[in-house]
């Protein structure tokens, strides 16, 4: 898939807020798919590094401490995490340095709705985190809808819509 064939789609819901001295990111998407597959594609390090910026040496799907590797750079970065809460298939909790990603899936009659609350320590991220996890997800889709497409990382997202999912996100979460 390249930039001519691939389609964003729309914007998902989002807010942000402040949280003592870091700010919160609520990024919320429904998906197709019920909470049980959702829950694997965000625990499974195998279904991970098909979707995500990052896999993890260890199924996320229960508490205690993982290695996430960031793939979405030109050299992978092993970065120390923390699962803190595991409830499948709705709730995800990790840390990892300042981040906090909570992952809340919530059944629907059509689905999953998927709340992600992703903590970081400066506002300007929001609209960066937003069009990131945007592309990410609609990857993810693709994967759970068994026609998986390449993942979008790191620099790659630019010939993807990244810059203009930021300035959207920009626009959205400056009101």
């Amino acid at each position: 898939m390249n930039r001519t064939t691939f389609e964003p789609g729309p914007l998902a819901e989002v807010g942000c807020h402040a949280d003592e001295d870091r700010w919160v990111l609520v990024f919320v998407r429904d998906l197709r798919h019920p909470p049980e597959k959702v829950w694997a594609a965000l625990t499974d390090p195998a279904r991970l590094s098909e979707w995500s910026p990052y896999t993890a040496d260890r199924d996320l799907g229960a508490v205690g401490d993982v290695t996430l590797t960031m793939i979405d750079a030109d050299r992978p970065e092993d970065l120390p995490a923390s699962v803190i809460r595991a409830e499948p298939p709705t709730l995800l909790e990790y840390t990892s340095g300042n981040n906090v990603m909570r992952w809340e899936l919530l059944a629907t009659d059509h689905g999953t709705r998927l709340t992600l609350r992703h903590t970081v320590e400066d506002r300007e991220w929001m609209p960066k985190v937003a069009a990131g996890w945007h592309l990410c997800l609609v990857v993810a889709e693709h994967l759970l809808d068994g026609h998986p497409i390449d993942p979008i990382r790191g620099e790659d997202a630019r010939n993807y819509g990244w810059e203009e999912l930021h300035e959207a996100y920009a626009k959205k979460l400056s009101g």
